[in-house]
């Protein structure tokens, strides 16, 4: 009869209990065995470098916020660039610098030059004459006027230079509303919509049409217009005075009067290159044309 400390081979029962126990056997809990060598193979010369990329990537490691471990390579333990929007610009150029302050500094001058912004304000009583100049340097009297002495004139050389006047208005309300429209800066906090016939445009400020009309006019005026000095002096005043009611009406910043000046005298260049006459266009002509 065998001992009860052995089996019916003759072997003890410890080492055939070890034997049926061997590491891999799925009763005992070797399937984690087999998986930890599956990984490791994984990671043998010649595995899929796709699948151990998949499995690293699931790995707490690479979880956002967690801690690399200290074996990792390199590729594990170096942090995540920050998105381009997500960094701080702790060197910003001279240029931006230089840009924020003149900003800065034509808002700040706007306000204190808006007297006439509105009735409570240190000017308010002149108010309703610079709203007066506001008129007279508008697009739509200007274009009316214009329209109304061509039909109205009966020479060849009025016709023309009216011709020219008329191209001239046409293209500074395009480029006017094409700059807006583009640039759409809003007009300053102190000013009062009440302004004289207002289209979807006029509600930014750059650049002033008004001062770019006042610049163009009134240069056209001197240059096809024979005038007494007092009248040329008149004319210029015009427009100096037209384009500074912008900023106290607050209807403006300075820099939008500044540039309005600028293109206002450019076009002007781009109506004399572009003189419309009798021998280019002949049939603008057509309706004066005599029999």
């Amino acid at each position: 009869m065998p001992s009860p400390r052995r089996n019916a081979d003759g072997r003890p029962l410890a080492a055939s209990a070890s034997s049926s126990s061997s590491p891999g056997s799925p009763a005992h809990g070797g399937g984690g065995r087999f998986e930890f060598q599956s990984l490791l193979s994984s990671r043998a010369p010649g595995a899929d470098p796709t699948c151990a990329r998949l499995r690293a990537s699931d790995s707490p490691v690479h979880r956002r916020g967690s801690f690399p471990l200290a074996g990792a390579g390199p590729s594990q333990a170096a942090p995540a660039p920050l998105p381009e929007e997500d960094r701080m610009d702790l060197n910003p150029s001279f240029l931006g610098i230089a840009l924020r302050s003149l900003l800065a500094i034509d808002l700040w001058l706007s306000k204190k030059l808006g007297v006439c912004a509105g009735e409570s304000s240190s000017w308010g009583s002149m108010r309703p004459l610079m709203k007066l100049l506001e008129i007279s340097g508008h697009g739509i009297p200007w274009l009316l006027g214009t329209l109304y002495c061509l039909a109205r004139s009966d020479s060849w050389a009025g016709r023309e230079v009216l011709m020219n006047l008329l191209f001239a208005l046409l293209l500074d309300l395009l480029l006017v509303a094409l700059i807006k429209g583009l640039v759409r800066r809003r007009r300053p906090a102190h000013n009062q919509m009440d302004m004289f016939v207002t289209l979807s445009v006029d509600k930014y400020s750059f650049p002033s049409g008004h001062a770019t009309r006042a610049a163009l006019v009134s240069r056209f005026i001197l240059n096809h217009l024979v005038l007494a000095i007092p009248l040329r002096v008149l004319v210029v005043l015009w427009a100096f005075i037209v384009g500074f009611s912008r900023v106290m009406l607050g209807r403006h910043n300075v820099t939008d009067v500044a540039f309005g000046f600028f293109l206002g005298y450019t076009q002007y260049s781009i109506v004399d290159y572009c003189w419309l006459s009798p021998h280019n266009v002949p049939v603008l002509f057509v309706l004066w044309n005599q029999q």
